[in-house]
């Protein structure tokens, strides 16, 4: 019995995939169930024209358009197939992710002096000041009062 069952399991796990019956069928000349349906939209159109005072109507079969749809069958992956698959797409966005990193490390950001800011913002306040008329009366107010 146990003999048996080691041939079994041995022969299933042995076995070929469907992958490489359909490649060796391609080989031989078999076209992987690709179809192409032509749709074409027909409609009638009529046009008026004249004929001794009267309007007659003649009735045009016009072809509007013609769309092409493939049908094809898609062949299962293998689990080692979709790991391989999974493993290369992680490698491109792994090299994305580097390329950002590379181009973002040589940007160079400068930082803000905040002493510049706050002493072109005190003299801004300053000679703002020192313009205005009541400043200046004020000062002279204050020059009096000392003498």
């Amino acid at each position: 019995m146990k003999l048996i069952l080691g041939i079994a399991i041995s022969v299933i796990l042995a076995s070929c995939s469907a992958h490489y019956h359909v490649m060796r069928a391609m080989k031989k000349g078999y076209t992987c169930g690709e179809t192409s349906d032509t749709i074409r939209i027909s409609s009638i159109d009529s046009i008026p024209y004249v004929l001794n005072d009267s309007i007659y109507f003649e009735r045009v079969i016009v072809q509007k358009d013609t769309i092409v749809r493939y049908k094809s069958y898609k062949v299962p992956q293998t689990r080692f197939q979709t790991r391989i698959e999974y493993r290369y797409k992680t490698k491109v966005v792994k090299a994305d992710v580097l390329k950002v990193k590379y181009k973002n490390k040589y940007i160079t950001k400068t930082k803000v002096n905040w002493l510049f800011v706050i002493i072109a913002f005190i003299l801004g306040f300053l000679v703002r000041l020192s313009l205005s008329e009541t400043f200046r009366s004020r000062i002279q107010l204050f020059t009096k009062l000392i003498k």
